[in-house]
């Protein structure tokens, strides 16, 4: 196994921050800056956006090009590293780093990528939590978001410290725990590391070993990675602008089981259910969820650059260990603008538009019990104690309560902002 210490928190580490300020200075450059400004223009051109999703896009799009500058400098097979590429704002050794969300993230994963070479060995070193997360997957994808092999962290075999070590190559696992098989399509490891309660789950401890001779080739030059950035921005701002443009062609406010994908970055065994809604003035829109057996679920906003609202010092997503089920075991959210006084609001951050993607995962052997359901609905405020009366209601001391708590249970994961 492992045999390795681990001292750092297993999310902010000196090999994060140093990826993050090299980053900064990465989207300095004059080909990132072009393409800053050439990517934004041909993005809000194809984007029908509304006039509240374009006040949006300049936050967004600053989150979603870093994203693009962070992934991107961590594409060499054979100088590999560990990076978180989906983080919320903070600050390294004095300097602002943005946030880095992009592509209708979960606000209750730990993504990281590990770029892998089909013809390279590696051993990926890590140490769990001294609390197992709900949802853990090591998975090994081809350049298009396809998954080639994957290992489920529940089934991880783990040295008396709670450490472990993944082997990584071309070989059947012959007899060894904890492997992932590459082919010559293997291109990078990206790990989903998934908190549901986000004040006790830890994320995995993790750092990566190339095995063999030093490289034989160079690294890229600073141009080379500038041109390299360069095309991955275009590449998120493409994939972002695909896929609400989907989400856009669906009837607003209709909301219904549910696909299980395998492709462009979904997660396989997971049932989504995506949708949008469109409200008026007064109205918000009510989800009924019956999980299925699952032991993890989420809904989580987002607007149409693939941002998800307010995470820190809003309620922008809830997910099962975060909300309080009906009498019945089942769920009911009420997503609006305006506080309504239940336990489940999911609030837009204002706006009356937006994308919806409950996920739900982790089912019994067997897949999701008969019951698995989710439908939505628009309500008036005004009508929701009559139509709602068992919702789980809140005091303004417990919502401020409610908040104070889902804050501090966050930072967990992001030390720089709780310092």
């Amino acid at each position: 196994m492992s045999g390795l210490t681990f001292s750092e928190d297993a999310v902010a580490t000196a090999e994060q921050h140093a990826h993050e300020l090299a980053a900064l200075e990465l989207v300095e450059h004059p080909t990132v800056r072009a393409a800053y400004r050439s990517v934004a223009e041909t993005w809000l051109s194809r984007a029908k956006a509304s006039d509240a999703m374009r006040e949006r896009f300049e936050a967004a799009y600053e989150e979603v090009m870093f994203s693009a500058a962070v992934w991107s400098a961590n594409q060499d097979p054979l100088r590999p590293r560990v990076t978180c590429i989906t983080r919320l704002a903070h600050d390294v050794h004095g300097r602002a780093v943005p946030g880095s969300r992009w592509g209708i993230d979960n606000p209750d994963s730990v993504y990281r990528v590990i770029p892998i070479s089909g013809d390279e060995r590696y051993l990926l070193h890590g140490r769990v939590g001294a609390t197992r997360m709900t949802e853990n997957y090591f998975t090994l994808w081809n350049p298009h978001m396809g998954t080639v092999d994957v290992l489920d962290g529940k089934a991880l075999e783990l040295d008396g410290d709670g450490g472990f070590t993944v082997t990584v190559d071309s070989s059947p696992a012959g007899g060894r725990p904890n492997h992932v098989q590459s082919s010559p399509e293997a291109h990078e490891l990206y790990i989903r590391d998934v908190l549901c309660d986000w004040a006790t789950e830890d994320p995995n401890h993790l750092t990566i070993e190339r095995l063999g001779a030093a490289p034989p080739t160079p690294a890229l030059t600073r141009d080379e990675q500038a041109e390299a950035t360069a095309r991955m921005m275009a590449h998120f701002a493409d994939f972002t602008g695909k896929l609400s443009h989907g989400m856009y062609k669906l009837r607003p406010n209709h909301f219904s089981l549910g696909w299980s994908a395998d492709h462009s970055g979904a997660m396989r065994h997971q049932v989504y259910v995506a949708g949008r809604f469109l409200l008026e003035p007064g109205e918000a829109f009510v989800i009924d969820v019956s999980d299925g057996g699952a032991d993890y679920f989420t809904v989580p906003l987002s607007n149409i650059w693939g941002t998800t609202l307010d995470l820190l010092d809003r309620t922008g997503s809830l997910n099962k260990a975060q909300s309080r089920p009906n009498p019945d075991g089942t769920y009911t959210f009420v997503i609006s603008p305006e506080d309504p006084g239940v336990h489940n609001w999911v609030d837009t951050d204002g706006l009356r538009e937006g994308i919806l993607t409950l996920r739900m995962a982790e089912f019994p052997e067997g897949g999701p019990r008969p019951d698995l359901a989710a439908s939505g609905r628009v309500v008036r405020l005004d009508d929701l104690d009559r139509e709602l009366p068992d919702l789980p209601r809140v005091t303004a001391a417990e919502r401020a309560a409610q908040l104070t708590e889902r804050r501090t249970a966050y930072l967990r994961r992001l030390p720089e902002r709780a310092r």
